[in-house]
């Protein structure tokens, strides 16, 4: 696990070192145990190294026999040793023992098929000396982050935004653009981010950068295919065997010792339970409700495994937000990435690798949302006309039990269901935002284009589908990356493989969800490794109590600072986001969910503009 760095430009070769370590250092948190450059007249690339396979001998940038090819790398290929054989029967000579070599010649013998041929999660650059052409990749689901930036002739790319910001040629400029379908969704949604001119490379994409033209495509479509007539006993014998199989690679491929994140739910519970790890980690809040580290602490003791946890209070939260917004580049408001921060913190005092339960939910329906609960599904049953009517009806009254669901519902599917942490609509968006900034954006826009590729599905699929594109790559899986490599740990995700998918994407949805009880087949094959009561325990992740602390006036107060500084209004209608900060505290209404996301924006542009 790494960070890399490049860009293109007519600089001498030594202001390109130059400039190239700046950018390197930027993320020196992502690979501090080294660092490699490389330069000439065309192109620079850059490298910090976390080492975990061939610890001695695997620095980065690493060239092909003749120097005519260089690639730096972050990430891991578990697969790597079969790939490696086979580019040996066929005449490739290695130099290290490392997965990155690997990339590297099979990039020689097969040129872009190699991506398809990768299990694993990575970003990398390789670089043809011979063409002067750059040719990169991102792994199928988005699990390693990788950002460009092209403006002007420039060309740059980093595996985090603020790298970028260290090239003298990077123009820093706020994309508000991207402000309103954050308020929305919680997460930068868009794939130009928050800065402007700076972009996401798409989960299962690869790009290749020529004489100032980048061509993007994907190397990997997303589908699913369940008509298999497989009986469930069949199916379940055989899902188990793949994720053993995807555990044990995860486990395994590292020449450093593995340690595992520890929850009370079902997923970290079951990697736990197959992996045995020596540690385990877990965090929680001192809030009754709020802590799950004693189910944790449990199911380490009945499989002897050394538990590590710690408690997070409510200053160590509101402290940490700075530091966690600088992490995650671009303004991001899952309650959850701040005890992942601790989490990774308390992992790192003791190993440099964990594994992790993220995925399972979109490979296998786990969420609430997936599950409509009985009247729910009856009320469904309603023309939409009548439930449109309902909706505005009652959306502009004051809160009541049943309220936010008859707004909700009251919309097509397709204009609903956005994923997970939305916590307000467009309407209100636009009333919170300044007046330039209200637009007639709307969720349908963004959704859209995703939807038109599945329109034919029913609608479990088309959620699991939504949340493959959006809530998974840019959320979970983006505050799993940046939270463990804030402190240098890399994080596995074996539930989240290309060869697990290659599988649950031909479960039936009646194995998925099953007597009301949500991802049936998992849980079931869980009950053979942990108790029957984590196997059944309902998805919690990880609960914060912001809504409550910002009843005490301590962090009203914090929160409130930060509404009144002046720049606020360049952004925000001052007087109705101070408003919505009131009535919560004074408990008139529910609003801590719609403070934490306007506040998480003004900490994060405290942090790289203020």
């Amino acid at each position: 696990m790494c960070g890399i760095v490049g860009f293109t430009g007519k600089e001498k070769k030594n202001e390109k070192l130059k400039i190239i370590k700046s950018m390197a250092d930027e993320i020196k948190h992502r690979g501090p145990d080294g660092e490699g450059y490389y330069a000439d007249e065309f192109v620079a690339l850059g490298h910090r190294r976390l080492s975990i396979i061939d610890v001695d001998g695997g620095a980065q940038p690493i060239y092909n026999d003749d120097k005519t090819l260089s690639i730096v790398f972050n990430g891991e290929i578990y697969n790597y040793q079969a790939l490696k054989e086979e580019l040996i029967s066929l005449g490739y000579h290695f130099q290290t023992k490392t997965d990155t070599e690997v990339i590297l010649h099979g990039y020689e013998e097969w040129k872009d098929d190699v991506f398809k041929k990768l299990r694993g999660m990575f970003a990398f650059v390789i670089y043809d000396k011979k063409n002067h052409e750059l040719i990169g990749a991102r792994d199928h689901f988005g699990m390693k982050p990788f950002y460009y930036y092209q403006k002007d002739g420039n060309f740059m790319f980093a595996s985090e935004i603020k790298a970028m910001c260290k090239h003298p040629q990077f123009q820093k400029e706020v994309n508000t653009d991207a402000l309103k379908m954050y308020l929305i969704f919680q997460y930068s949604v868009k794939e130009e981010t928050f800065f402007k001119n700076v972009f996401k490379l798409l989960p299962g994409h690869f790009f290749h950068y020529k004489d100032g033209n980048l061509k993007v495509a994907p190397y990997f479509v997303l589908d699913y295919d369940k008509k298999t007539k497989k009986d469930y006993e069949v199916m379940k014998k055989e899902l188990e065997k793949v994720l053993e199989d995807s555990i044990y690679y995860h486990q395994t491929t590292s020449d450093v010792e593995v340690g595992a994140y520890l929850s009370g739910g079902v997923d970290s519970s079951y990697v736990v339970s197959v992996s045995k790890p020596d540690k385990t980690f877990s965090v929680g809040f001192s809030y009754e409700g709020f802590d799950e580290t004693d189910y944790a602490k449990d199911l380490s003791e009945m499989l002897h495994i050394k538990n590590y946890r710690e408690k997070i209070s409510p200053e160590d939260f509101f402290d940490a937000l700075p530091k966690i917004e600088w992490h995650t580049d671009e303004p991001h408001a899952n309650l959850s990435t701040v005890p992942l921060y601790f989490l990774s913190e308390l992992t790192r005092k003791e190993v440099k690798v964990a594994l992790s339960g993220e995925g399972s939910d979109e490979m296998f329906g786990g969420y609430n949302e997936y599950n409509d609960p009985f009247l729910l599904r009856a009320y469904l049953h309603f023309p939409l006309g009548f439930r449109k009517l309902v909706r505005n009806m009652v959306k502009n009254l004051p809160h009541f039990p049943g309220r936010n669901t008859l707004v909700k519902y009251g919309r097509p599917f397709e204009e609903r269901y956005i994923g997970h942490g939305t916590y307000m609509e467009e309407e209100e968006a636009n009333l919170i935002l300044a007046d330039h900034l209200k637009n007639e954006e709307t969720i349908h826009d963004v959704l859209n284009p995703v939807y038109e590729k599945i329109k034919s599905e029913d609608e479990l699929t088309k959620k699991m589908f939504i949340d493959y594109h959006f809530w998974l790559p840019q959320d979970i899986l983006l505050k799993a990356d940046k939270m463990s490599m804030a402190h240098s740990i890399e994080l596995r995700t074996p539930l989240m493989d290309i060869e697990v998918f290659r599988y649950a994407r031909t479960i039936p949805n009646q194995y998925l969800l099953k007597n009301g009880e949500t991802k049936y087949l998992f849980r079931d094959i869980s009950k053979k490794k942990i108790p029957e009561e984590w196997s059944k325990r309902k998805k919690c992740g990880f609960p914060v109590p912001f809504s409550k602390w910002i009843r005490e006036e301590k962090f009203y107060q914090r929160v409130k600072d930060a509404f009144e500084k002046s720049y606020v209004k360049d952004f925000f209608d001052q007087d109705y986001i101070l408003s919505l900060l009131e009535n919560h505290y004074t408990g008139k209404e529910n609003n801590g969910r719609k403070i934490y996301n306007i506040y998480c924006f003004l900490v994060w542009y405290q942090v790289y503009f203020a």
